[in-house]
């Protein structure tokens, strides 16, 4: 049987009933791991206004009880979850039926939906005979078979509409959906798990997954790496763009010449679809900030540092997570997982670096400008910050932090000392290394960094460390995306004033207005410069990123000191710096 998954996505237009009191904000498949549990299935999230949501969940457990004992779901299992304001609901199903879980997950919130508002429900047995059909239409037993043999190998399975893999790079096999092999075809001993570490948290990803996957490299692994940024596979860019999601982690780990993967995981990617493996050797949590909330029923920091967790139920039997220890989401989550952890402080005198210690765990830490790793036994690595670039000799506290990250998850995934510090002391704050992040130039005797910091706890971090270099004068490029909050300007605008900024540009991003008109962000962006004591006169504005680079550019003499944060027209930028810089 083929299976035509365009028409299977679409077969089925559930209603749902319209009301202000009950609003559906989305239902989706989900593939792995994710917010709620490790199964995959679907879930929906739904805005209650009016309502008890204690009563709105029993009511829907009711109904979706109904659909799934009519359509034969036995097995499927529901998992609840009721936020400040709305609920979610997930329910479980095997990996070749996950449209149809959606279908059934929406009409069992037409019939919940219809009951609390007291309207009619559509036909209980016309919507039971629709979704069998599409049941039957999109079941895959093969594909069933092959990952219950998998699994029973602790072999990863990755799949999605066109195709499914077993293992991972060197050890990886893939077939089309429509053309799966009998158990018995496989060649099961050329198929293997290779190392793979999950990053995520709300900053320090990316910089965190290139350093790690640079370790990897310098111990002579062909490493690969995703980010919001790209797909990396040693030396060559399997593609650009945002892939922080499954997408990207399913590009790298088919490719059969990768050896160890260190993949970026983002808030988006774990809230719509879930992690895509379940075989890691180890992850990463750097911090947890407010960013992105008010989606998908993440309206807090506390549910954001939940939902960044999911990356612990992907680990193997033996897998470690690794953990900032001087990150209070980070800690109270990290202190309730049942997993082998590291922590990493800036401090030997925190808690958990001494409950670690006392108890002969896994630890790192920062003394007298030296990175000590513990074993468990002893102190198995020491490096000084002055030999790690990105650290700037210690002033870049935030790169103290991810070096010392990149330490443990690298340790965790039986990569040597010698290794570890080629990788550290080689890498550097360079576009081609790390763009984007904390990348320095010298223009014309000024230092110029250019960052893409978007939200309050990233700016920080860089307007601190430059607050401690020394300067004649100071120069800020920034602008904003049209969707953040006039509040969230206001804090990112705050944020980047701290280094005290003699002389402050405005930008426009036209490709990222997002609903806003030319100019009204950075009109809320001059008035916050103006209320915190920055003349009017030296706040000027420019329509694009690149304009306002040169603005600055044309201006630096020796001894100057300039931060951009462009988030756009990034390459431009790049070049005019280099050129200028020449």
């Amino acid at each position: 049987m083929t299976i035509n998954i365009e028409e299977i996505e679409d077969y089925l237009d559930i209603r749902i009933p319209k009301s202000d009191k009950l609003t559906l904000e989305s239902s989706r498949r989900i593939t792995g791991p994710g917010l709620l549990w490790e199964k995959p299935g679907a879930i929906l999230d739904v805005y209650v206004k009016d309502f008890k949501k204690e009563d709105v969940i029993t009511i829907w457990l009711s109904e979706v009880s109904r659909v799934l004992r009519s359509i034969g779901w036995t097995n499927s299992q529901t998992k609840t979850r009721i936020f400040d304001t709305g609920v979610n609901l997930a329910i479980s199903a095997t990996i070749d039926l996950l449209y149809s879980a959606v279908f059934v997950i929406e009409t069992s919130w037409q019939l919940t939906a219809c009951r609390l508002l007291g309207e009619q429900p559509d036909d209980f047995e016309k919507l039971i005979s629709d979704l069998k059909v599409v049941i039957a239409k999109e079941q895959n037993p093969p594909l069933l078979i092959l990952q219950k043999e998998a699994e029973s190998r602790n072999i990863d399975v990755l799949w999605d509409d066109d195709y499914v893999s077993l293992g991972h790079g060197k050890g990886s096999q893939r077939w089309r959906i429509n053309e799966i092999p009998s158990p018995d075809y496989v060649d099961w001993k050329s198929l293997y798990n290779v190392p793979v570490a999950l990053i995520t948290g709300t900053n320090g990803k990316s910089t965190s997954v290139r350093l790690s996957s640079a370790i990897a490299a310098a111990a002579g692994f062909v490493s690969g790496s995703t980010s919001t940024d790209y797909v990396k596979l040693g030396g060559e860019i399997l593609d650009y763009g945002d892939y922080s999601g499954p997408g990207g982690a399913r590009m790298l780990l088919r490719d059969k010449r990768l050896e160890m993967a260190f993949l970026e995981v983002a808030r988006g990617g774990i809230l719509r679809r879930g992690l895509p493996l379940r075989q890691a050797a180890a992850a990463l949590v750097t911090n947890v900030a407010a960013d992105h909330l008010g989606e998908y029923g993440i309206n807090t920091v506390e549910h954001l540092a939940d939902a960044k967790f999911a990356v612990a139920r992907t680990l193997s039997k033996d897998g470690i997570l690794v953990l900032n220890a001087d990150d209070t989401y980070v800690v109270s989550n990290g202190l309730r997982i049942e997993k082998k952890l590291c922590w990493y402080s800036l401090d030997k005198k925190n808690d958990e670096i001494l409950n670690a210690l006392k108890h002969g765990e896994l630890c790192c830490w920062l003394e007298d400008g030296v990175i000590n790793y513990f074993d468990g036994n002893d102190i198995n690595l020491k490096m000084s910050v002055a030999d790690i670039p990105i650290t700037m000799n210690g002033a870049a506290r935030f790169n103290i932090h991810n070096a010392m990250g990149a330490i443990c998850l690298t340790k965790a995934m039986g990569i040597s000392n010698e290794a570890i510090i080629d990788g550290l002391t080689h890498f550097r704050s360079t576009p081609e290394d790390n763009p984007g992040r904390c990348n320095e130039f010298l223009v014309k005797g000024a230092r110029v960094f250019v960052d893409f910091a978007h939200n309050p706890h990233s700016i920080n971090a860089i307007t601190d460390m430059l607050s401690n270099l020394p300067s004649r004068k100071k120069f800020l490029l920034i602008g904003q995306a049209g969707d953040r909050s006039d509040q969230d300007i206001i804090d990112l605008t705050r944020g980047a004033i701290r280094f005290k900024p003699d002389q402050v540009v405005t930008m426009d991003m036209v490709a990222y207005l997002r609903g806003r008109e030319l100019g009204e962000a950075a009109a809320i962006i001059k008035a916050e410069c103006i209320k915190n004591g920055i003349d009017v006169n030296e706040i000027h504005h420019f329509p694009s990123p690149s304009e306002g680079a040169k603005f600055i550019i044309d201006q630096l003499e020796e001894g100057d000191l300039a931060l951009l944060l462009a988030l756009s027209e990034r390459d431009k930028v790049f070049a005019m710096l280099k050129e200028a810089g020449e």
